[in-house]
């Protein structure tokens, strides 16, 4: 590990000028992924900038019914808080799906956004990796596949983004604040992570030196009835093979709204757009969950060893939407 400088900020400016103040600065807050990085070689900061003890560790209800979510909150504190159970159901659960006790005890809101891929390659510094090295290609596409993306990928790269609350949070039109030295600013979930294209290295559309301070989900009574399911090789402590955030509001059998969100399957937290809009206005049925499905995985693209997601995806939707529809009839 190289040796580096650590620094504690004392508050939000603070910390974005002691990063901008070194180039190989890095922000620390639970320390879950980017301390593990730094073991492995693959992270080498010269600095760190502790923001864990920053006044960003809130919960609170926004002025237009929705919820702010302060940055240093801790993914357990996130699970647990009754604003959170009761209007955003899937949230919680998929912060509970994601890690074990322990780590969701120190991981925090901001940490968890920005955490990188657990593509073996990225990790393994003795490996080439797009996402790692510009440039030096990606071993992945002919490699050990069999957990990466069906969508959404490049040539360049086809590692998925490993975080469960991400999916939750796309689903529910969540809106990212963060500080620089230039002042505040905003950027939607679904602008926040970049597609892959043919420069992975650069994973979210934050400005440089940006101190990520919350999210912000807006009132959205649907998230009121909503589900998160993830799939994994094993029942314990796993990174997902599939997942699916998900909210239906029914009446008389009709969609009237729906939210739909896939995790493991691309690069980022995949909102399920065109899958929403079959949904809408349509009835309630598996009939016209499978065909949301096929809607939005028609524009997959497995590799030899991952196929299986397609398949696995479609089913996952098909159930937790039933489940949601049947809980709506009673």
């Amino acid at each position: 590990m190289r040796e580096f400088d650590y620094r504690r900020a004392d508050d939000v400016s603070g910390a974005v000028a002691l990063l901008g103040a070194d180039p190989d600065a890095r922000y620390l807050g639970g320390g879950t992924n980017l301390v593990d990085l730094m073991k492995t070689g693959v992270e080498r900061p010269a600095r760190l900038v502790d923001v864990r003890t920053l006044p960003l560790d809130r919960i609170e209800p926004a002025d237009d019914g929705g919820l702010r979510i302060g940055a240093t909150v801790t993914n357990s504190d996130l699970a647990a808080h009754p604003l959170v159970r009761d209007r955003y159901p899937a949230l919680a659960q998929a912060v509970l799906a994601g890690a074990s006790g322990q780590l969701r005890n120190m991981a925090t809101v901001g940490g968890n956004l920005l955490q990188r891929t657990r593509c073996g390659y990225f990790t393994d510094v003795t490996r080439p990796c797009n996402k790692r090295v510009p440039g030096s290609g990606c071993p992945a596409l002919t490699g050990e596949h069999h957990n990466h993306a069906v969508l959404g990928a490049s040539d360049h790269c086809v590692a998925v983004h490993p975080s469960d609350m991400g999916v939750a949070l796309a689903a529910f039109d969540a809106v990212v604040s963060y500080e620089t030295a230039d002042g505040p600013g905003e950027l939607a979930l679904a602008d926040f992570y970049l597609p892959v294209g043919d420069t992975p290295h650069r994973e979210t559309a934050l400005p440089p030196g940006a101190l990520v301070t919350g999210v912000t989900l807006p009132p959205l009574p649907v998230a009121a009835r909503s589900r998160y399911r993830k799939v994994r090789e094993r029942a314990s402590y796993a990174f997902a093979i599939g997942s699916v955030a998900a909210a239906l509001d029914v009446s008389d059998g009709v969609v009237r709204d729906a939210r739909l969100a896939f995790g493991a399957v691309a690069s980022r937290p995949w909102r399920a757009r065109a899958a929403e809009r079959v949904l809408t206005g349509a009835p309630a049925t598996a009939e016209y969950f499978a065909a949301a499905a096929d809607a939005e995985l028609a524009a997959a693209r497995p590799l030899p060893d991952n196929g299986y997601k397609v398949t696995l995806m479609r089913n996952l939707v098909v159930a937790v939407l039933s489940e949601l529809a049947e809980e709506a009839a009673r």
